[in-house]
Parts: C-alpha cells; structure tokens; sequence
C-alpha cells in the first residue's frame, strides 16, 4: 500500500498542484481546505505525514499542529505565506518537522516529504548495540533515551541529532551539515530550524552529564564532562 500524505491549504489550486507532484512519486494524497476537517482525516486516513498549511479556516495550521503534537508523533510541514521568522520558529516550537514559504516549488515540496519520511523509516542495522556517553544511553534500534535510567521522550528528529552528536563527540559539525544529515538535504540557509531543535533537546536532557555545546560561528559539537 502507498503512504499516505494529508494536505491542508485553503487555496484548492495550491492543493491540486502538490497532489499532482506528489501523486506522481506514487503517494496516495488526501485534503481538506478545513482546519477542523485535517483533525479528523488525521484520525480516519491515518497519513505518513502531513503537509499543512499555516492559515486556515476553522482552526488555524499552529492549533492544528499543538492538538496532533499531544496525542502522535505524524512528520508535519508548515506552509507560510508570510515570511517572518517567528511564524517559522513558533511552527517549529508547537512541533513541525519542516517549512516551505509560499510561493513554492512543488519538486521542493516532493523532496522534502520524501527526506523526512526516508528518517522516519531509518532501521537501525541489527548490531547496533546501545551508547552510553555519561549518564545518557542511546539505542538505535529502539531509539529510545534514557537520563539516569528515566525515558526520555524525544521527537524523530531530535533523537537523530542527538544521535549524530553521541557517535562523535567533541566533532563539530555546522547547522548546514546537520542539516543535510539529519533532514536529508540542505535548507538552502535556513538554519534556525537546527537551532530550536538543540534548544529542545537541551531542554528536555536537563540533568545529563554531557553537553551539546555551541561553537559560535560554527555549529554545535557534544562535550563528554
């Protein structure tokens, strides 16, 4: 069966054009100009990920992202036809996995779903043994985190950074690199998105014995204390 891909806009033309590009990489596409609706297709069509639109009728595209960030961990990418940062880095904060500003390139759009859904479906290879870097343990096949022996809930992306960092520590790697590793490809500049993620992470690995340091001018390299 082909994944699904949920997209919510309120201009039908918008909605037409990625379904045809997307559609054509094999995808089955789904839509809803609604708000209110996507919720509900959320639960019905069950999507692989969901391509959602920052201004829409009924229940703006951040209420929507907050209310499917408390209950399921569905990749989402925020559609903006503004173009100010904070609309991108409050998307970011309530839980999207990625932006695109309109107006877009739909080849674009088909290769960011692609990326982040080849992350989603990463396996770990059968002997990848747990890591353990100070009080943190990681394990790729399970990815799970654990702090002190306490599960540590971590959203796709931020395990894959914090894994990245774990299996080279004290090696800096720049936003652009994390970026093309992590998300699969480069954002062309726009890296803000690395830095709310490590902000997550250092938020929620409160109390673990490394530290993710940031190399101004650089990136961002782990620290073993």
């Amino acid at each position: 069966m082909p994944e699904t891909i949920l997209i919510v806009d309120d201009e039908q033309r918008i909605i037409d054009l990625a379904k045809m590009y997307v559609e054509q990489e094999g995808y089955q596409v789904v839509s809803t100009t609604n708000g209110l609706d996507a919720l509900q297709r959320i639960l019905n069509d069950k999507p692989s990920l969901v391509v959602l639109d920052l201004m829409l009728p009924g229940m703006d595209g951040l209420e929507v992202c907050r209310r499917v960030r408390a209950q399921a961990d569905i990749p989402i990418i925020m559609l903006t036809a503004r173009s100010d940062d904070i609309d991108k880095i409050v998307g970011l904060e309530l839980g999207a996995d990625d932006y695109l500003t309109k107006p877009f390139n739909p080849r674009e759009l088909v290769a960011r779903i692609k990326a982040i859904l080849r992350r989603s479906e990463r396996k770990a290879m059968p002997d990848e043994k747990p890591l353990k870097i100070g009080n943190v343990v990681i394990n790729p096949q399970h990815r799970t985190v654990q702090v002190d022996n306490k599960n540590v809930d971590l959203r796709m992306k931020e395990f894959d950074l914090l894994l990245m960092l774990a299996e080279n520590p004290g090696l800096v790697f720049s936003r652009e690199r994390l970026l093309d590793v992590v998300w699969g490809y480069n954002f062309a500049g726009e890296t803000r998105t690395v830095d709310v993620h490590i902000a997550h992470l250092r938020h929620k690995l409160e109390g673990m014995t490394a530290t993710i340091e940031t190399v101004w001018g650089v990136g961002y390299k782990l620290v073993v204390e």
